[in-house]
């Protein structure tokens, strides 16, 4: 999966509703640059630099996969969104929303419109207030001082107060966490463990992955499926079962649901695509026995894509054993995964389809996901 990128934002508001306008930021922020990790409160300040209404002023973090210099280029679609207007005067003006990238993982950047660290953070204490809070240790590379160092030593005398009203993290939004047990399976290629992954992530799951990489007969397989298919699925299942037993059963203080990117039907269904059917037949029996102690998804969930794009996706994540795989054998695996989910009845399930969607590079789609995803929980 690609690296994450951390940028803190500041956001200001004098006109209209200005809570409401800071809330609509964020949320547009959430829904097409990245997870919010975290909100500040809200805080009151004279207008800075010209005479008008007080300022609302927050913070926020950011986790984002888009380049500081892309989430730029966002953060001034929303402001436009939300009627922000720019006067071709020199100077400061009353604005419905006003963002500004403070910080960002990228470090230090300067082109003719952007600057990181942001060059007038040391002198703004309603940026510096909000930022202390939720990034007091963060460090300025140039001045080298943290964010808290700075606020103890700014030059800039403004009042600023703390109001009583408060923002809300758009993603409080999702319950997918009262699913408990999250399961999302995919062929080979098709993403699941990178959804996995980024719902973990942003939602606190405990994350249950399928170790693959550790199977020392899938390589051999690939060279010759007829010969290493059954050791291969009895591998599998074997470290399936496991896992499931021990990840799963187990009650972790510290998380608030589990999610995997298997579950142990996955077997049968690749079973049925490999063996022959006297090995079928055998490998049924030692499955049945095993699955009656394990744990139901309180949502199973496909991510389908058709055989273009998963050979394409093969192609670009670059496992050598892969790269030989057959467009037949995906077109099986798929057509066994979609029996299944119309034949199935132990848990509720759904098939999702995003063989036109890509929800690493275009955060619009993984929220389509999230929301595909929560029509389940209610």
């Amino acid at each position: 999966m690609k690296t994450s990128n951390f940028i803190h934002i500041s956001l200001g508001s004098n006109i209209g509703n200005r809570l409401g306008f800071l809330q609509q930021a964020i949320s547009a922020i959430y829904n097409t640059i990245g997870d919010v990790i975290v909100v500040s409160k809200v805080y009151q300040t004279t207008a800075w630099g010209f005479d008008s209404d007080d300022f609302y002023n927050a913070c926020i973090s950011v986790r984002t996969f888009y380049t500081t210099r892309t989430v730029l280029h966002k953060l001034l679609a929303i402001e436009n969104g939300l009627g922000r207007s720019r006067p071709n005067t020199e100077g400061y003006a009353s604005r419905t929303i006003d963002l500004d990238i403070i910080f960002s993982s990228e470090g230090i950047i300067k082109t003719d419109h952007l600057v990181t660290p942001h060059p007038r953070l040391q002198d703004r204490k309603f940026v510096l207030m909000p930022m202390a809070e939720i990034a007091g240790d963060e460090y300025h590379p140039i001045l080298k001082q943290t964010v808290e160092e700075l606020l103890q030593n700014t030059t800039d005398q403004s009042a600023v107060t703390r109001v009583k009203e408060h923002l809300v993290n758009p993603k409080k939004k999702y319950t997918i966490s009262t699913l408990q047990y999250l399961t999302i399976e995919g062929n080979i290629g098709a993403g699941k463990t990178s959804l996995s992954q980024l719902i973990a992530q942003e939602f606190n799951a405990k994350l249950v992955l399928e170790r693959f990489a550790d199977n020392p007969f899938l390589p051999k397989f690939y060279e010759d499926m007829e010969r290493y298919a059954f050791p291969l699925e009895m591998s599998f299942l074997a470290d399936r079962y496991q896992r499931l037993q021990d990840d799963i059963a187990q009650l972790d203080l510290f998380r608030d649901f589990v999610i995997s990117d298997y579950d142990v039907f996955k077997s049968l269904i690749f079973a049925q695509v490999t063996l022959q059917p006297e090995e079928y037949l055998l490998y049924k029996k030692v499955f049945d026995i095993m699955y009656r102690e394990l744990p139901t998804p309180g949502l199973y969930v496909y991510l389908y894509q058709n055989t273009e794009r998963l050979l394409e996706n093969i192609k670009n994540r670059g496992r050598a054993y892969e790269q030989q795989i057959p467009a037949h054998y995906l077109e099986k695996i798929n057509k066994g995964y979609l029996q299944f989910m119309k034949s199935q009845s132990y848990c509720k399930a759904t098939v999702i389809d995003i063989s036109d969607r890509d929800f690493i590079n275009n955060r619009e789609d993984y929220i389509w996901i999230l929301n595909t995803l929560s029509g389940f929980t209610k």
